[in-house]
């Protein structure tokens, strides 16, 4: 997979955890006793953004691209893991799977400092 593909694909799925973490937003504060839809609305967007700078920092040269990119990655894998489990028992009563929730913390705090060692590496040029 190219750079190229690798970026449309992550900025993509950027945008629908955007989406998505707008109408949790709005279904936290309208449902009743629906204070996870608001940590979940809250993961998927503050990581979506995330995932688009982790891009921008690839294409810039600012960053390793390959860290950077899987940092990038690790922010959607994990904010859906993180949300998707939230979310979920909001409406079916049951998790994705025991510890989903946070196993994507984890993977989003782990995102976190390999984009920070991607910014101390220096980019090959």
């Amino acid at each position: 997979m190219t750079r190229s593909v690798a970026f449309r694909i992550l900025i993509a799925l950027a945008g629908v955890m955007g989406g998505c973490g707008v109408a949790l937003a709005a279904m936290a504060a309208h449902l009743p006793d629906a204070a996870r839809l608001g940590s979940a609305s809250t993961m998927l967007l503050f990581h979506a953004l995330a995932a688009i700078a982790a891009v921008l920092l690839c294409d810039r040269g600012l960053v390793r691209a390959l860290p950077g990119v899987l940092a990038a990655f690790g922010f959607v894998i994990g904010a859906l893991l993180f949300a998707g489990d939230l979310t979920l028992r909001q409406f079916a009563g049951h998790g994705l799977f025991p510890m989903a929730a946070p196993s994507g913390g984890n993977v989003m705090i782990l995102s976190w400092l390999v984009l920070a060692g991607a910014a101390l590496a220096p980019p090959r040029r």
